[in-house]
């Protein structure tokens, strides 16, 4: 009776233990080879999983849930309890994430992202738009370069007219403000957009065009100083599950995400663009972009970088401020690595 009493008592142990583990489902998008799942998300979540001493542990789905514009909206509302996503896929949606996706900001996804989530703690928060959710991390890939079929990769006037495979956000505009004729597309659609003449040419980080099996279409790129743009991700989590967590647990988990795990991003790129470029040799022909080339794109996005601060101002964020800290982050990260 009393061996059966303890061994009663042990099973009731064992699944108190059990059932106090928390599974995070985390949903995806991209293939699970892609840098940024295998990279980034993954170890986020052996992070979580270690920080937490098992308690709390993430299940990355294979298979999406949904096309990538609605992911920020299933965190939102429980679908899944971890998501991750680019912010300019939902259109007028956030007008902060303007600040990081400015031309000319930085040479390393590194640097960009430590000084972006830094500037967000402290003053893009206030704006509201990330209130319905836990935030984990923001953080911004490599700086977008150029590439070209053909074309004098030393005019001024390079992209005047050429067809530009661009995503959504800022990057339309910049094409735009520089000449180009933009041609929205997922970059799903990259390989297709220009084998098919569609696009005569992408603006990419380097490690998308070596991802995206685009080398054999392009044969030249610009590499632009500061980079031409930069992309802006988050990584969000449901607010009633973060809820739900121990203080403890909650702790844990802010120990391994916010600046850690952007900067943990920003490497994630810098990496993938390292490989991306290594990949181009003896395939790509990579020109950086001249002095003339740079005074004269510099005038001519200033107009849309001014237009965009504004509307950063719209949320109640003093945006200049915003700006300069940013850049100040920015150099004081790029000097210290």
């Amino acid at each position: 009776m009393k061996q059966l009493l303890t061994a009663s008592a042990l099973t009731l142990c064992l699944a108190g233990a059990a059932s106090a583990q928390t599974v995070l489902t985390v949903a995806s998008w991209l293939p699970p080879s892609h840098p940024l799942v295998a990279d980034l998300i993954v170890p986020m979540g052996e992070a979580i999983a270690e920080a937490t001493g098992g308690e709390v542990t993430a299940n990355i789905l294979t298979a999406p849930l949904g096309p990538p514009p609605v992911h920020f909206d299933f965190a939102v509302n429980g679908v899944a309890d971890i998501t991750f996503g680019v912010q300019g896929y939902n259109p007028g949606r956030f007008k902060t994430t303007n600040i990081v996706e400015l031309p000319f900001l930085g040479e390393t996804a590194e640097a960009i992202s430590v000084a972006y989530w830094r500037v967000f703690d402290e003053m893009l928060r206030d704006a509201g738009e990330y209130d319905r959710v836990k935030v984990l991390a923001v953080f911004s890939h490599g700086p977008g370069e150029i590439f070209l079929r053909d074309g004098d990769v030393g005019a001024p006037d390079v992209l005047d007219g050429v067809k530009i495979r661009v995503g959504g956000g800022i990057v339309h505009e910049v094409a735009s403000a520089l000449g180009a004729v933009p041609v929205e597309g997922p970059s799903s659609k990259a390989y297709e957009l220009l084998s098919q003449g569609v696009a005569d040419g992408i603006f990419f980080p380097y490690e998308s065009v070596n991802f995206f099996k685009l080398i054999p279409q392009l044969d030249r790129a610009i590499s632009v100083p500061g980079g031409l743009y930069n992309t802006s991700f988050y990584i969000v989590m449901n607010k009633a599950k973060w809820d739900s967590l121990t203080p403890a647990q909650q702790d844990a988990i802010d120990s391994v995400t916010g600046e850690v795990l952007a900067r943990r991003a920003g490497q994630m790129w810098d990496a993938a663009d390292a490989r991306g470029r290594a990949a181009m040799e003896g395939e790509i022909a990579i020109h950086r972009a001249t002095e003339t080339q740079m005074r004269a794109w510099e005038g001519a996005v200033s107009p849309l970088v001014r237009a965009k601060l504004d509307e950063v101002g719209e949320t109640g964020i003093d945006a200049q401020a915003a700006y300069d800290m940013l850049r100040a982050e920015i150099a004081k990260q790029t000097a210290a690595q």
